[in-house]
């Protein structure tokens, strides 16, 4: 079966970075020693663990350990097969610790049933498990069993990875010091799959990954077969020729379990709430530092969202929050001169987030002292307007006031005002999340996220206001919270909501890509969208009273972005984001998510003058 390279590319970036033999890099074999173990959990179930144990390791020369547990493969299989790469970067490599790598349950060569984002439990018996209780299970029997450990023990993960890590502070194992989650999902409402319960339709081409169960012990990807194929280099084309999302569901993952889940889940019933994290996250008592990128297009709700929590909850922790001008796990590979897209940040922001930050971290508490702290900065948040590394003793920055832009007439006030725009979606007709067709192909979207805006304005279903040039520059530092005052001639309506720098037109980059127009550059700076059916409540839906002024009020997730002397902030609304989001029938439905062309409804909305985005300003 053939597979779009850029699918592959992703694909395998994402699956936790398994790295095989590189025979031009022999450090790991010269000097780690591989074993391979089946550990026994509590309730009996065995996870497969590779163990790589320095050569030098002694009683008078012990290391701690540092792990990652994930449902992506710990490839190569067997003890004369060697990764080329340990860890979450070179400079630990070197450092050398003793690595631990475990599928996690149901996955690859691991026993047990796999489960998407496995819900925390009420331990009642000793056999009661989740994915804390395998963690504690397994520093458990790491301790016992390996050697000249020096009794700490660090963890780490990209991705879902992430979440293992994050899950896995709840173990609370006197020996666990150090956790990183990066780029960690934290609630599925709002990460990956679905925003705000919007099924993400860019991930289409992701879900043989988490839905396809094995039934054998498996050393390679037992789902290859079920990948949607590439039908045109015009991405566009598969999802117009696909037809609505309940067509797609039945056309390729009616045996999908996962797919069929959010399916039949359009709520934020019981089996969503299960599986949001946040609320385990308490009494939290080492040192986590979370890593997120703010062009991260798949997680970026999660790193924001654990930060926080942890801060609210657990005050003996040593919390620290890192983000960079970074899309999904960017921060793993050094690219040189640091772009995202089309827009350049940077020289070599990886190496230095690695070597001056992640290195620090983990030698620190799996090394040093882990009763003093790291020296590491509360919040270490890369302003992506100004192109620098900013440090904050809290976060959001104590010195950060709430202002509110008023959306009037194309324009963006200081004051409310009277009346209100319109526009008229046609989901038939919807407006396009991109106009880099080939991105469509991609396993999962990406780009998208700083992309230039230009292609949507003066469409007659995409709303616009406009700063005028501002005369000083103006550093939003936080939440972003769309407060939108919408009535429509129908029972439902989504809206999407992209926050727009647009840059001076004699403008001039330090560096650029070949064939980008950079004057007036409309950068998407950040976005979201919310179905207003979930205005009042996530657990159930409720129609819109046909033009009737109502209030829909939604978060855009935090930034730090400088909109610097001479650029305008603009915000763009529309009701349609496709192919990104599946379409909302604009007709209420009790699930939206089985709509047919025949639901599809035509309307009129109104967005009222006394609608704002308000933002956390630095003072």
């Amino acid at each position: 079966m053939k597979i779009h390279i850029s699918i592959l590319f992703i694909f395998f970036f994402i699956l936790g970075r398994a790295q095989s033999t590189d025979q031009k890099d022999t450090f790991v074999k010269d000097n780690f020693t591989k074993k391979e173990f089946y550990i026994p959990m509590r309730d009996g179930v065995k996870l497969f663990t590779a163990i790589y144990v320095p050569k030098d390791i002694s009683n008078k020369n012990k290391y701690p350990f540092l792990m990652q547990r994930t449902c992506y493969s710990i490839a190569p299989y067997g003890e004369n097969e060697y990764r080329s790469k340990l860890g979450p970067n070179q400079y630990l490599m070197k450092d050398k610790y003793i690595f631990v790598f475990q599928d996690v349950r149901g996955r690859y060569m691991s026993e047990g049933a796999f489960t998407n984002m496995t819900p925390q439990v009420d331990r009642k018996t000793k056999k009661d498990i989740d994915e804390s209780t395998d963690t504690y299970d397994t520093i458990e029997w790491l301790l016992k069993n390996v050697k000249d450990n020096n009794g700490k023990a660090g963890q780490y993960g990209t991705s879902y990875p992430g979440f293992y890590t994050a899950v896995g502070i709840l173990a609370q194992h006197p020996a666990l010091v150090a956790s990183s989650p990066q780029a960690p999902i934290s609630d599925f409402w709002n990460d990956d799959f679905l925003h705000n319960g919007r099924f993400m339709l860019g991930y289409f081409r992701t879900f043989p990954v988490f839905g396809i169960q094995k039934t054998k012990p498996e050393n390679k990807a037992w789902y290859m077969d079920t990948f949607v194929k590439q039908t045109s280099e015009d991405g566009l084309k598969f999802y117009r020729d696909m037809g609505t999302l309940k067509d797609g569901y039945e056309k390729y993952y009616k045996n999908n379990f996962f797919m069929t889940e959010i399916m039949n889940h359009p709520n934020y019933d019981e089996f969503w709430q299960k599986r949001n994290l946040l609320p385990h996250l308490k009494n939290v008592n080492h040192a986590v530092m979370t890593v997120g990128g703010w062009f991260d297009a798949e997680d970026l709700s999660g790193p924001l969202n654990i930060y926080k929590t942890i801060e609210k909850t657990s005050p003996k922790a040593k919390n620290t929050i890192v983000m960079g001008p970074f899309s999904h796990g960017a921060w793993a590979q050094e690219q040189g001169k640091h772009f995202h897209n089309q827009i350049y940040f940077g020289d070599s922001i990886a190496t230095y987030y690695q070597k001056n930050i992640e290195t620090k971290f983990f030698n620190h508490y799996l090394k040093g002292n882990t009763k003093e702290d790291a020296g590491l900065p509360e919040a270490l948040m890369y302003d992506t307007g100004s192109k620098e590394w900013r440090e904050f003793a809290s976060y959001p920055p104590k010195n950060a006031q709430k202002i509110n832009f008023y959306l009037s007439d194309g324009t963006l006030k200081n004051a409310a005002g009277q009346g209100s725009s319109e526009y008229y979606s046609d989901p038939n007709n919807p407006v396009l999340s991109s106009d880099n067709l080939k991105d469509f192909n991609g396993f999962t979207p990406k780009n998208y996220m700083s992309e230039d805006q230009r292609f949507a304005v003066g469409r007659p279903d995409v709303l616009t206001f406009t700063t005028d040039v501002l005369m000083e520059d103006m550093s939003f530092a936080g939440e972003i919270m769309a407060k939108l005052n919408i009535a429509s001639s129908s029972t439902d309506a989504d809206f999407a909501v992209k926050l727009i720098d647009v840059y001076p037109e004699d403008f001039k980059p330090k560096e650029k890509k070949d064939g980008v127009i950079y004057p007036n550059y409309h950068q998407m700076v950040r976005s979201e969208i919310m179905p207003a059916r979930f205005r009042n409540s996530r657990e159930k839906g409720e129609a819109l009273v046909p033009n009737q002024k109502t209030a829909v009020n939604f978060k855009l997730q935090d930034v730090m972005h400088t909109f610097k002397k001479g650029h305008k902030i603009q915000i763009q609304i529309s009701s349609t984001w496709w192919p990104l989001f599946a379409i909302n029938p604009q007709k209420f439905m009790e699930n939206p998510n089985f709509a047919t062309k025949a639901d599809y409804t035509k309307a009129f909305i109104k967005v009222y003058n006394d609608s704002s985005i308000e933002a956390e300003v630095l003072k």
